[in-house]
């Protein structure tokens, strides 16, 4: 392009000019800044400037990105990072405890999303062994305060940081150099949840920024920080999972349509269950920027940033077991109202407790040497902590009836929860009363995990400063990237047999919250209450608690990666043109690690539990592997009138192997008489990659409005799954483990301390032919789908709306009758949103909708499927003054229900209600 063309167009100049948010965006807005002179400026504010900086990040990056941008320091439009990004076309977004935590961009779930921090790749550590070993980043942990923008990277680029086949999420914070001279807010909010039963109604969030610059505008420092209390509480009805032909022998079958499911496979669920989770939780978050520009050309940044993070849940349960469930099977097989003659009711005590730590600590140097050539350093440490000083993530206790004193439990499966069936009449007083109740079990686990990346980055960039030539800027740069990941996985499951008459044990019907569930007059009238700490605590008194035995494991990852690109500025039959070029290439080494016991036998303890036995002997076990992959990108725009742009893009993006799937450890998972399954980790996986290919048609005026309308296609290699092998496992003495269940020696099973011999494995027990799983790169996927998305200003009648949607479709999608499918793409469905907004003067609002189709979650030996889900939520901000703002949000306010279910729609998992939250702040700009 050349310079009397771009000039002509006053308004593109003033957008380039504009874009600040992001590292691509900022070399952009440096390439215009020898025009400035000529640049007429546009200053709109508030919401409109918000959204017109998002669409401007959009038009003028190379590939396809989008931008959430803050309409001012403080000011993100939503009270959580996630629900701001879930606004974005193609993301959509996973909730816990009513909050967005982690994101799915174009069907790909957080694990195929890479988050980094100001294009630093950011770790992440978990507590709780559900959520397992993640590389992504869980927003929940950062406040939205302490952000000024967040770009979409949905192509890739050679210099943004591999990782994310569905897309490279890069949040940036605010810098002293970023305002002119002094610049600070302070802001308080109340948080009120309507759902708390225990804890305070309204808690508190605050947050506040003071920056300045000093020494002529050569020096400046930025200190910010937030600090977040949150109680809650929610209500959940379900089952702890379905189940596959288990003890199928005493139901009726006929009305299975057997041209779906010609084996008459039936599934009955493990449990029913009604429990209440009362939850509280503490942030805060810091950071710290020095930057320091000692000649003119020499600018050096220095920034630390930690959040910290503690919630704590208790939880109590009532339920029941179906051990040996009779009942009819509906059409697909599901055993839609399971029986037990002569049973018992559990009723349970739980804590989840986890807390991290986040550190980043970094050093930024950017020297302009000439004024074509400039380089960069960036190098940073890391690190993300869970549950430091070792606290069990996970407690956990059973009550319940003796053993076949009720005369009958059961459940209906039908419509949005199950009715429950319970008749205690055998038990004097019921099933509910403390003398008719005894001990069982106490399980505690959960991880303490350590997560360490430093990066080392140097990058330069060579600027055509007047040549003819269509190449306009040159970019090039290596990084090294060193992870490290250690794990201790804590745990013991015991049954035990103690007197309660110290344990405070009550029982209250169930809350309000759970009366809002249709049909929750069906459920179990009462709720235990009792401490789980109080029951472990008599079970030491008494003599017979285990200590946990713990599992190590980790990996480490050394990545160099060389990078170098390409930009082109020219014409088409005079239509601007834009090129960028570049290729990345990557080399990977892999050691992961296990530290693990070796098994002496299998020890028959329980009618439903056989346990290894260890030899108490530690041994690491170590494997490596190693990789390297080419990963190139092409992006073309081309602007065929002023305000509308046209844009091709195809790069090869990848996603590395889930980091529990390399551990090389194996784990035992057995009940007497079987299953028997074992897993073992990979550390030799490949990466899956992605060849994407992304074409739109986007048309831009001058006032922030805009559409655009896209499709992509991704061709996807090296997906993993759980390849299958039935083989024996050895004991330390290499021979192979037996099962003592099945023709029990007298006093079998013996749930003693200390294991009962004759309940061990012996010669004469039949051998065990394991079912090992072990994750593989077994098989190539397609995706492809559309983004359209409308973006529109009414004129000056401060009026705007905001509508996207997006289509998602795979080559391959879950068949629920194939029982072999070990691979299938979770976090795919259509997502969109519906936003209407009002800003003229000091009165700002937002009404927003957003909604997610069903997906599949997560696939295991049976899928886990969410209901389609739709929140509606809304903010109002009114302008006292220029400096003060007063703000309230309203977050689901139409009190869904978020709903899942297992293979089939009628096996519903967990059916979970929060009820609405509501925030009142104030704000005050410096």
């Amino acid at each position: 392009m050349n310079q009397s063309k771009f000039k002509k167009n006053s308004l593109y100049a003033a957008i380039l000019l504009a874009t600040s948010a992001g590292a691509q965006a900022q070399q952009e807005a440096s390439q215009a800044g020898n025009n400035a002179d000529n640049v007429e400026v546009i200053e709109v504010r508030g919401i409109r400037s918000a959204l017109t900086k998002s669409a401007q990040t959009k038009r003028l990056s190379d590939g396809v990105v989008d931008a959430i941008t803050a309409e001012d320091i403080g000011k993100l439009p939503d009270t959580n990072l996630a629900e701001s990004l879930q606004r974005i076309t193609g993301v959509s977004i996973d909730r816990a405890n009513n909050e967005g935590n982690k994101v799915t961009v174009r069907g790909f779930g957080p694990d195929f999303n890479l988050v980094t921090l100001n294009g630093r790749q950011m770790p992440n550590s978990s507590g709780l062994q559900s959520e397992g070993v993640s590389r992504s980043f869980n927003f929940r942990e950062i406040a939205a305060e302490s952000v000024s923008g967040v770009n979409v990277y949905k192509t890739g680029r050679a210099n943004v940081t591999s990782g994310g086949i569905g897309a490279t999420i890069d949040i940036q914070t605010a810098k002293p150099f970023d305002y002119d001279g002094f610049k600070a807010f302070a802001s308080a909010k109340g948080i009120y949840d309507s759902s708390v039963e225990k804890g305070d109604s309204i808690t508190p969030e605050v947050s506040g920024m003071i920056s300045n610059t000093f020494l002529d505008g050569t020096l400046g420092v930025l200190v910010s920080a937030s600090h977040s209390k949150r109680d809650s509480h929610r209500d959940v009805v379900g089952t702890d999972g379905w189940v596959r032909n288990r003890n199928a022998d005493n139901v009726d079958k006929s009305a299975i349509d057997t041209t779906k499911n010609p084996t008459q496979a039936i599934w009955a669920p493990w449990t029913a269950r009604v429990e209440h989770y009362d939850t509280e939780r503490e942030r805060q978050n810091a950071m710290a920027v020095i930057q320091f520009q000692p000649i003119e050309s020499v600018t050096a940044t220095l920034d630390y940033t930690m959040s910290r993070l503690e919630e704590v849940s208790q939880t109590n349960r009532s339920a029941f077991w179906f051990d040996s469930p009779e009942g009819d099977a509906d059409v697909n097989g599901t055993l839609w109202n399971p029986r037990n003659p002569n049973d018992e009711l559990n009723f349970w005590a739980w804590e989840y407790y986890e807390e991290k730590e986040n550190d980043s600590i970094g050093l930024n140097v950017e020297w302009q040497a000439t004024d074509a050539l400039s380089f960069e350093f960036d190098v940073h440490s890391s690190s993300s902590h869970s549950n430091p000083n070792g606290t069990t993530a996970e407690t956990l206790a059973n009550l319940k009836n003796p053993s076949g004193s009720v005369a009958l439990i059961g459940a209906d499966f039908v419509g949005d929860i199950p009715s429950i069936i319970v008749d205690d009449s055998s038990l004097p007083g019921g099933g509910y009363v403390k003398e008719n109740i005894v001990s069982d079990l106490y399980q505690q686990r959960g991880y303490e995990m350590e997560n360490d990346i430093k990066q080392y980055h140097i990058s330069g960039s060579w600027e055509n400063m007047g040549s003819d030539t269509t190449l306009s800027r040159i970019n090039f740069g290596v990084m090294r990237t060193e992870y490290q990941i250690d794990t201790y996985l804590s745990e013991v499951f015991s049954f035990v047999d103690v007197p309660l008459d110290d344990l405070d044990l009550t029982f209250i019907p169930l809350g309000d919250t759970a009366d809002e569930f249709s049909g929750a007059n069906l459920l179990f009238p009462e709720i235990p209450q009792y401490s789980v700490h109080q029951f472990i605590d008599i079970v030491e008194a008494n003599g017979v608690y285990t200590e946990p035995s713990i599992k190590t494991n980790g990996i480490e990852e050394d990545t160099t990666s060389l990078y170098l690109s390409f930009d082109f500025d020219t014409e088409f039959n005079d239509m601007p043109v834009r090129v960028n070029a570049g290729v990345r290439y990557e080399s990977t080494d892999v050691r992961a690690y296990s530290v693990q016991q070796g098994v002496l036998a299998m020890n028959y303890r329980h009618s439903q539990e056989l346990r290894a036995v260890e030899d108490g002997v530690f041994a690491e076990q170590d494997l490596t592997g190693e990789y390297s992959r080419v990963l190139p990108n092409f992006d073309f725009s081309m602007n065929v009138t002023d305000e509308v742009v046209t844009r091709f893009s195809y790069s090869r993006t990848l996603s590395r192997a889930s980091i529990s799937a390399m551990f090389p450890s194996t784990t035992l998972n057995a009940r007497p008489g079987g299953p028997f399954n074992a897993t073992q980790g990979n550390p030799n996986l490949l990466p899956i990659t992605s060849d994407n290919f992304d074409f739109s048609l986007e048309w831009y005026l001058e006032d922030g409005s805009y559409a655009s309308v896209g499709y992509f296609k991704k061709f996807v290699e090296n997906f993993i799954g759980a390849g299958t092998e039935n083989r024996e496992i050895n004991d330390v003495n290499g021979l192979p483990l037996r099962d003592p269940s099945v023709d029990p020696r007298p006093g079998c099973p013996d749930s003693s301390d200390v294991p009962n011999p004759a309940c061990l494995s012996q010669p004469g027990d039949p051998i065990i032919t394991w079912e090992v799983a072990t994750p593989d790169n077994l098989q190539n996927r397609e995706v492809d789908g559309w983004e359209l998305n409308l973006q529109y200003m009414f004129g000056d009648t401060g009026f705007g709306t905001i509508v996207n949607y997006t289509l998602v479709d795979s080559d391959e999608s879950f068949d629920p009758y194939n029982f072999d499918q070990t691979i299938a793409l979770t976090g795919l469905s259509d997502s969109g949103n519906l936003v209407g907004f009002y800003e003229q003067d000091e009165l700002q609002v937002r009404l927003a909708y957003n909604w997610r189709d069903e997906f599949l979650l997560s696939l295991g030996n049976e899928p886990t499927f969410t209901e389609a889900y739709g929140q509606l939520d809304m903010s109002v901000s009114y302008d006292l003054s220029d400096a003060l703002t007063v703000t309230f949000d309203g977050l689901n306010l139409t009190n869904e229900t978020a709903r899942r279910f297992g293979r089939f729609e009628e096996q519903l998992l967990s059916a979970e209600q929060y009820g609405p939250r509501y925030n009142i702040g104030v704000s005050y700009q410096f």
